[in-house]
C-alpha cells in the first residue's frame, strides 16, 4: 500500500537586525583595528557576505533611521534631521513583513518620533500608533545613559520599566526572551512557528562613552594611552587628548556590541533556528574620533560615512566580501529579498540579496546582476539650518560639518561632495583631487533636492572613463604600521 505523503512547505527564513549607533566600520577586527576585538563579528564575515563599501547617506541618526525603515531617502519620507517625526501612516518594513506573513519585533532605540524634553523616568514613550506597525515593541525614542534606561512597550505598556544592567546587555536579554518566548523553548526544529523580523537597536557606542562595569568576559580595549590614532588625526595635544580619551570608552562599548552579537547567535543555535535565520549586522554612521580635527557624526569623510554590514546564516550562504555601495535606502528591499518577499513600490532602494542567496534556496531570485546594481551611492546631509558651534569647538555638533551637503560615493572608489555655493570636492578614497574639472557632476548635484536620481548612478557611468582607476580595494585601516601603510592611504 502506497500512502499519500505530502512534504511540509518550508518556512521562509527569518531576519535579526542589530545595529548600534555612531559605530564606525573601522572599529572592527576585520578591518584591521587593533585597539579592540570583535571576534564574534569577525567570525560572522569569516561565514557570511561583508559589504565594505556600505556608507551611511544620511550619517546622522534619525535621517539614517528615517531612510532604513521607509526604504525612503530623507527628502522624501520627511525626516531630514534629528527632532522630525517619520510619519505615522508611511509603509514601514515591518509593514511588508507583516503582509508577508511574518512577527514583527522591535526593541531598543527608535528616534523617529521626535519626542524630546520628556522626563527620564517617562522614557520618551512612543504610543503605540506611531511604532512603524511592529506587533512586538519594547523600546524608547532616545536616550543617551547606558546605566539607567527606560523602556515601555508589549511587556510593560502604562509603566516605563528600568533596564537591569548595562543597555545592550538588557536590551539583548529582552530580544532572546521574546524569541524563546515566540519560537518556544524546544526550538524551531520541533514546532511550527510564525516566521519572525526582529530589529534590536542600541545606544552604543554614540557617546557619552561609557562601557559596562565589570563585565564578564575579558575585552582588549586600552587605556587612553594606549589608544593608537588613525593616521589622519592631527597632531594637535587637545584633538589628540580627546580622541584617544573618547575611544578609549568607545571600544569598549563596540566589544560590549560584539559580545551580544555572540549571545544572540548562540541563542539562534540553542532554540535551533539559527539555520534559517539571517542576522544582519549594521550601524547607523560613524564617528570622527578626531579624524581631520572632527568629532560625532554628519561628515562625508570615511570615519562618518563607512558603517560596517555583514549578513550571516547559520544554515550557509554565499559568502565574502563584495564592493556592492549598499546604502540606508536598500537594507529593507535587501532584507525583504533574502525571504523572497516583493519589495513594495513605496521602497526606491536596491535588493542587494542576490549576492547573499544561494541557487539551492528556496529564496533564490537569480544571480547578481553587475550590469543594475548601482554604481553609487546618493549621500545628503539637509538640515533646515545650520547647527549652532560651539565656542570652543570641542565635542559635538560644533566640531563637526554644520552646513548641508550633498555628493555620492561611488563603486569604484570615489567621493565627490560639495556644499551650497561651494566647488565640489572629489576624492578617492585615497585623499587625493580630482584633476580634472567634474562640471557635470557639480551641475548635478546643485540640482533641487529629488531631481538626482535616486543612487546618482548616471551621473557616475557619466564620468567613469574620466576617473583615475580606484585602488580602495587594499585592505584600509589608518593606522600607522609598514603593514599597514598601504591600508592607511583609505583613512582620508
Amino acid at each position: 500500500m502506497v500512502e499519500n505523503l505530502e512534504l511540509a512547505k518550508a518556512r521562509r527564513p527569518n531576519v535579526i537586525w542589530i545595529f548600534g549607533d555612531q559605530h564606525r566600520a573601522q572599529a572592527t577586527g576585520y578591518r584591521g583595528d587593533p585597539n579592540l576585538s570583535t571576534a564574534n563579528l569577525d567570525n560572522m564575515t569569516r561565514q557570511g557576505m561583508r559589504f565594505d563599501c556600505a556608507v551611511a547617506g544620511a550619517p546622522w541618526c534619525a535621517p539614517f533611521r528615517g531612510a532604513l525603515i521607509s526604504g525612503r531617502y530623507p527628502h522624501q519620507n520627511g525626516v531630514v534631521c534629528n527632532g522630525i517625526q517619520l510619519d505615522p501612516a508611511a509603509p514601514t518594513i515591518a509593514t511588508a513583513f507583516n503582509e508577508a506573513g511574518y512577527h514583527s519585533a522591535y526593541v531598543g532605540k527608535w528616534h523617529l518620533d521626535a519626542a524630546y524634553g520628556q522626563p527620564l523616568e517617562d522614557a520618551r514613550y512612543v504610543p503605540p500608533e506611531r511604532r512603524g506597525g511592529f506587533h512586538y515593541w519594547m523600546a524608547n525614542e532616545a536616550s543617551n545613559n547606558q546605566h539607567e534606561h527606560y523602556l515601555h512597550g508589549t511587556d510593560s505598556e502604562k509603566e516605563a520599566v528600568r533596564l537591569d544592567g548595562y543597555v545592550t546587555d538588557a536590551m539583548t536579554d529582552i530580544l532572546i526572551g521574546h524569541l524563546r518566548e515566540h519560537v518556544g523553548e524546544e526550538g524551531g526544529q520541533a514546532r511550527e512557528y510564525q516566521p519572525f523580523f526582529a530589529a534590536l537597536s542600541v545606544q552604543p557606542p554614540h557617546g557619552p562613552t561609557v562601557g559596562p562595569t565589570n563585565p564578564s568576559y575579558q575585552g582588549k580595549s586600552p587605556s587612553p594611552a594606549d589608544i593608537q590614532l588613525r593616521r589622519n588625526v592631527p597632531a594637535i595635544p587637545w584633538i589628540e587628548e580627546e580622541a584617544r580619551d573618547l575611544l578609549s570608552g568607545y571600544y569598549q562599548m563596540v566589544e560590549n556590541l560584539d559580545f551580544n552579537v555572540g549571545r544572540i547567535r548562540q541563542a539562534l543555535i540553542d532554540l535551533k533556528v539559527d539555520t534559517e535565520t539571517y542576522v544582519v549586522f549594521f550601524s547607523d554612521h560613524g564617528e570622527m574620533a578626531g579624524s581631520h580635527g572632527q568629532f560625532d557624526k554628519r561628515s562625508p569623510h570615511e570615519e562618518s560615512l563607512r558603517i560596517p554590514f555583514i549578513v550571516h546564516r547559520g544554515g550557509g550562504m554565499n559568502g565574502g566580501v563584495t564592493d556592492a555601495v549598499i546604502n540606508h535606502v536598500d537594507i529593507a528591499p535587501t532584507s525583504l529579498g533574502l525571504c523572497g518577499i516583493p519589495v513594495p513600490e513605496t521602497m526606491v532602494g536596491y535588493d542587494y540579496s542576490a549576492i547573499c542567496v544561494r541557487d539551492r534556496d528556496d529564496e533564490h531570485q537569480g544571480p547578481p546582476d553587475r550590469a543594475r546594481e548601482p554604481e553609487s551611492a546618493y549621500l545628503q546631509q539637509i538640515p533646515p539650518r545650520p547647527f549652532a558651534v560651539t565656542a570652543t569647538g570641542r565635542g559635538g555638533f560644533g566640531s563637526s560639518v554644520n552646513v548641508p551637503w550633498r555628493g555620492v560615493a561611488t563603486r569604484a572608489g570615489w567621493k565627490y561632495v560639495c556644499t551650497a555655493g561651494a566647488r565640489l570636492a572629489a576624492l578617492q578614497h585615497g585623499g587625493r583631487p580630482v584633476r580634472a574639472g567634474q562640471l557635470r557632476v557639480q551641475r548635478a548635484l546643485s540640482r533641487p533636492e529629488g531631481t538626482l536620481p535616486p543612487a546618482a548612478e548616471r551621473v557616475d557611468r557619466t564620468h567613469r572613463r574620466r576617473v583615475p582607476p580606484a585602488r580602495h580595494r587594499t585592505e584600509r585601516t589608518g593606522y600607522s604600521s609598514r603593514a599597514l601603510a598601504a591600508g592607511a592611504r583609505g583613512s582620508r
